[in-house]
């Protein structure tokens, strides 16, 4: 952790050097992701409102019986499934360090397979 820590902060000094002046956040892409679950949820009475780059959150659910390391997904407060539990690790440790996360929809696609209808981005903003 102290290396992704040290390397985040010499990105940051980068960023600060080359625009002083910028009031910007710096974000780096965390991972990306197809949306587990999705059959579940409100996707699909919500399809039609859901737009490539439109904000996500991310909440945690430490007391969910099936994973300990669970992230909800949602948009616009309405469920929408979970990160997958095989790559939910890294997300997970982030948030409950209180590390400032934001989740964008990547990809919308008009597919019969759950896992391939919706892909998402998780940044960590600086």
């Amino acid at each position: 952790m102290n290396y992704r820590r040290n390397h985040l902060s010499a990105l940051l000094w980068l960023g600060l050097c080359l625009d002083a002046g910028a009031a910007e956040t710096i974000r780096i892409l965390v991972q990306s992701s197809p949306l587990a679950g999705s059959q579940y949820y409100a996707v699909a009475e919500l399809w039609p409102q859901i737009r490539v780059g439109d904000r996500l959150t991310l909440v945690r659910e430490p007391g969910n019986r099936h994973d300990p390391q669970a992230i909800r997904v949602e948009w616009n407060g309405r469920q929408l499934g979970y990160v997958p539990r095989a790559e939910n690790r890294a997300v997970a440790t982030a948030l409950d360090a209180g590390e400032k996360l934001e989740a964008r929809v990547s990809k919308l696609r008009a597919d019969p397979n759950p896992w391939r209808r919706i892909e998402f981005e998780v940044f960590l903003s600086l």
